[in-house]
């Protein structure tokens, strides 16, 4: 009786040690997640308005009021946002090159008319914050996509976010220097696996720490693409909060070559 106990036993524990890896092989591998994100059709070319508001930890607030225009040419992706109010920020345009070949620096500019001067947007400014949000202007770049090239990915498990199943994905910085450039070590992404969309970030900042978290709602289909309307962001260093709502949403009205340009940055719409 005794024998036979223990090849029960040793027959149950075989089992469940064979049975484990074969449980943690049914998550998906995190990069492929992220590269299923990066390949959701965004359209050729997008106008849109971006209400902007910014909350301070005293409730204080302020409002923007933008038009932003993207375009792909190629692999290589030009988008570019104009400010039209209030009055202290009219005129302010932001344009950006974010090209497909990883060893090619992406390109940025500024135009703010109190000096009428364009300033170029350095690398390793990407991690600054995108003039008064909690954006940063690689948040601004890149628009819900990631580059891979920066991070190594982990699948840590699935979690319901908001009534929406998602696979849970760690993204560590790979390079220091990077990290520092992007002004986070780690992110942790929600990834919506039915349509391949981030619901939810979590960043950490170079010490570890919870620096920030994104949160995006209202998604649904206009012209037959899934399209992100509200984007919130709670800066847990400073209390400040972000909320992006995009209106007037049109992937159908062609967008000229010659909107992203410097030259359109000091000229405007």
């Amino acid at each position: 009786m005794k024998n036979l106990t223990k090849v029960f036993v040793l027959t149950l524990v075989s089992s469940v040690l064979f049975l484990s890896p074969a449980s943690a092989n049914t998550l998906p591998d995190g990069k492929e997640l992220v590269k299923r994100v990066n390949a959701l059709d965004e359209g050729e070319f997008v106008t849109r308005k971006i209400h902007m508001k910014m909350i301070d930890r005293r409730n204080k607030e302020r409002e923007r009021f933008t038009v932003s225009l993207r375009k792909y040419f190629g692999k290589d992706k030009k988008s570019i946002i104009f400010y039209e109010k209030p009055s202290n920020v009219k005129d302010t345009a932001f344009l950006t090159f974010d090209y497909k070949d990883v060893i090619k620096d992406d390109d940025q500019w500024l135009y703010l008319p109190a000096m009428r001067k364009v300033r170029r947007i350095s690398a390793s400014d990407r991690g600054d914050y995108f003039l008064g949000t909690d954006f940063t202007y690689e948040d601004i770049k890149k628009e819900g996509k990631i580059a891979i090239e920066d991070y190594s990915f982990v699948t840590k498990g699935e979690e319901v976010v908001n009534g929406i199943n998602t696979y849970v994905v760690e993204a560590t910085v790979e390079d220091r220097e990077d990290a520092k450039d992007l002004g986070h070590s780690k992110v942790v992404i929600w990834i919506d696996g039915e349509i391949n969309l981030i619901r939810k970030s979590l960043f950490f900042d170079l010490k570890g720490n919870e620096l920030k978290t994104v949160t995006t709602s209202d998604i649904r289909k206009v012209d037959n693409i899934w399209t992100r309307h509200i984007l919130n962001v709670q800066n847990h260093k400073t209390g400040h909060k972000t909320i992006f709502t995009f209106s007037d949403v049109d992937y159908t009205s062609p967008v000229p070559d010659h909107i992203f340009t410097k030259q359109a940055l000091k000229k405007g719409l």
